[in-house]
């Protein structure tokens, strides 16, 4: 993409990112798993953004996409960290509105309790958290456990899709549905009740663990995993539209 930048992280690994300016909250997508900024969600998301003159930010982790480094290393805890790194360098002062998709939303979950006071709000399509207990059959746990890499049908490209050791026990050591998730924003939860990869049971679980009392779930009955049919785009603009125009109304009356 012609507006890609490179933010060279803490640890030395070169993140990619596109960011635009405007008012706040500043919208940040965190893709899915084995995902990038490319995808069509992120891109009608960033250019709607830019289009009503919002502040938005994109990036890939680690190992995806245009970033440095190695896919084999990526975890979400390394993940977590530079999406804070970027929120803190080019956030300016804007508070930030997460939206993640799939494993995109466990890592939203995760920058916003580090967030705290800065989280303006989470959006959450087809959230995954803790994929790596309830996704993973006993026997794949125990391979994992012993330093194996498991390997799953790929339904969306040629190569099937790893999953690494040491992304598992990252996973299992960052599980947050059997406690209080310590998020107050407001939470929107879009999900496909024909997802084949993570049940729609799970937005509800998420919906009860969050402390946040602010929380609405949408179910699209005819939806897949990805929602990314032009209708489910326009919900997701739809969705992030209403979300910060009541963020805004809540930050005039304080």
């Amino acid at each position: 993409m012609s507006d890609t930048q490179l933010h060279t992280a803490e640890n030395g690994v070169r993140i990619a990112f596109r960011q635009t300016a405007g008012q706040g909250p500043m919208l940040v997508f965190l893709p899915g798993y084995m995902s990038d900024m490319a995808g069509g969600k992120a891109t009608a998301l960033f250019d709607w953004a830019r289009a009503q003159g919002r502040a938005a930010l994109l990036l890939d982790y680690s190992g995806c996409g245009e970033s440095d480094g190695d896919f084999a290393d990526g975890t979400l805890s390394g993940w977590r960290d530079e999406v804070l790194e970027l929120i803190h360098h080019y956030g300016g002062k804007h508070k930030a509105l997460l939206i993640g998709s799939s494993m995109g939303g466990w890592l939203n979950l995760m920058v916003g309790e580090k967030l705290g006071a800065r989280l303006a709000g989470l959006v959450g399509i087809a959230s995954a958290p803790d994929f790596t207990e309830w996704g993973r059959s006993e026997a794949d746990k125990a391979k994992l456990a012993a330093g194996e890499t498991v390997y799953d049908p790929n339904p969306y490209g040629p190569e099937p899709t790893p999953m690494h050791a040491s992304f598992w026990a990252d996973g299992q050591a960052n599980r947050l549905l059997d406690r209080t998730i310590e998020i107050d924003a407001p939470v929107r939860l879009l999900h496909g009740q024909g997802d084949a990869d993570v049940p729609w049971e799970i937005s509800l679980r998420l919906a009860a663990a969050l402390r946040s009392d602010n929380v609405q779930t949408l179910f699209i009955k005819d939806g897949d995993h990805r929602l990314s049919r032009d209708a489910d785009i326009a919900q997701l603009i739809k969705t992030c539209a209403q979300l910060c125009a009541e963020i805004e109304t809540a930050l005039l009356k304080d």
